[in-house]
């Protein structure tokens, strides 16, 4: 925002016969000369609300996917997801991957075959744009606030959304950054990452105004500072700080933990199988859309960046809500369901995790939320694939 400088005043009089006296007057608002300006700002243009915003279909079906490193499992990959029936897949890109050399230098033959791949086999791309750890010929931001420039990374996002322009439908700008570890370390600061995603929403639009930007995906938690936030007192919090003009979905995660997809926040929180927190659901998107709401918000949907169950069985932080396969590929169909049912016309893409990544191992706990299985060149696939694929769409 600008302040409001000293200005300049020109003072001009008539003056006896014929001449002209031209007074200078620097400084006049201070002697008294000029009224003191109006309040101003500094606005970027065009104006937020001069930018399309397309609805999307409610809901919308896709899967995230690791199509980055190896281009004939991508390619498997890709057709597992247009096999079934979804719509969108959702990649990760990471800034140091693609600009990692030289600011304006660009890698672009990896993104490229991925954004074409994806549109052969008729999917939609949502691209989740990464800014952490930078290249390292960003400068550290000196502002505790963010953990880099939002100058620096709005550069980076402007120069893929004009790449991609009309090929990529959606960009997510960050993720999770309600976790310190996903804020470089520093105490999670919702104002902060609102002046991150304003830069960078001006920056996508500006290059394709067709495009949508999602906010970042939050972690669901009810950790405090410092080590993390809760989701619904980041969004507040967002809001607070002016978010409103500068996202065209919220994006959120849900995760159901070990709640049936049906469970109430208000069961989560009173039933101790489920962890008695309101987050312990898959309906816990529930309250923050109850938030839109307060905040004069709801004619924009919600995408759902992140939605599972695992049935992992090693690490005990996971291992307490774990649950069996069988009831993985069940609660997803159901939470589907769910949705279409008693979530329209405010829900957008919900995005299952996952294809599975082919260099996960059965030691992390990513490996239990997949779908599928991270083989090759043998494609296993489990139940809850088979059973996405066979839903009603």
């Amino acid at each position: 925002m600008g302040g409001i400088g000293r200005r300049w005043g020109w003072l001009v009089g008539a003056c006896a016969v014929g001449g002209l006296l031209v007074l200078l007057a620097f400084g006049a608002q201070d002697l008294g000369f000029l009224p003191p300006p109006a309040p101003t700002s500094t606005p970027f243009p065009p104006t937020p609300t001069s930018w399309p915003r397309a609805r999307l279909p409610s809901p919308d079906y896709g899967m995230q996917a690791f199509l980055w490193w190896h281009w004939d499992i991508a390619e498997r990959d890709l057709g597992l997801i247009e096999g079934a029936g979804f719509t969108w897949v959702k990649q990760k890109i990471a800034w140091q991957d693609l600009e990692g050399i030289q600011r304006g230098h660009f890698d672009w033959p990896k993104s490229d075959r991925i954004v074409e791949r994806a549109g052969v086999h008729g999917l939609d791309v949502l691209l989740r744009l990464d800014g952490l750890p930078p290249p390292d010929w960003v400068e550290p931001s000196t502002d505790p606030a963010f953990p880099v420039r939002p100058e620096d990374f709005a550069h980076f996002c402007g120069a893929v959304a004009e790449r991609y322009r009309g090929r990529v439908r959606a960009y997510q700008v960050w993720n999770e950054p309600n976790l310190s570890r996903e804020w470089d370390g520093e105490v999670p600061n919702p104002a902060g990452y609102v002046q991150l995603l304003r830069a960078c929403y001006i920056a996508i639009k500006e290059a394709d105004p067709d495009a949508l930007v999602i906010s970042a995906g939050l972690a669901p938690t009810g950790t405090g500072p410092p080590e993390a936030m809760p989701d619904t007192d980041y969004v507040i919090a967002m809001y607070e700080a002016g978010a409103a003009p500068y996202f065209d979905l919220l994006g959120v995660h849900a995760a159901g933990f070990r709640a049936p997809p049906e469970v109430s926040p208000e069961e989560a929180a009173t039933n101790p199988e489920y962890g008695q927190q309101r987050f312990f659901c898959f309906r816990h998107v529930e309250d923050l859309r109850e938030i839109m709401v307060r905040y004069g918000d709801a004619d924009k949907q919600i995408a759902i960046l992140e939605m599972g169950w695992t049935s992992d069985p090693r690490n005990p932080d996971y291992a307490w809500f774990a649950i069996t396969e069988e009831q993985k590929a069940d609660y997803l169909v159901r939470a589907f369901r769910y949705a279409r049912e008693h979530w329209r016309p405010w829900i957008g893409p919900m995005f299952v995790l996952s294809i599975a990544n082919p260099f996960w191992t059965p030691e992390e706990e990513q490996y239990w939320w997949a779908i599928t299985y991270p083989d090759w060149p043998e494609t296993r696939v489990r139940p809850a694939y088979e059973a996405l694929a066979a839903m009603e769409k």
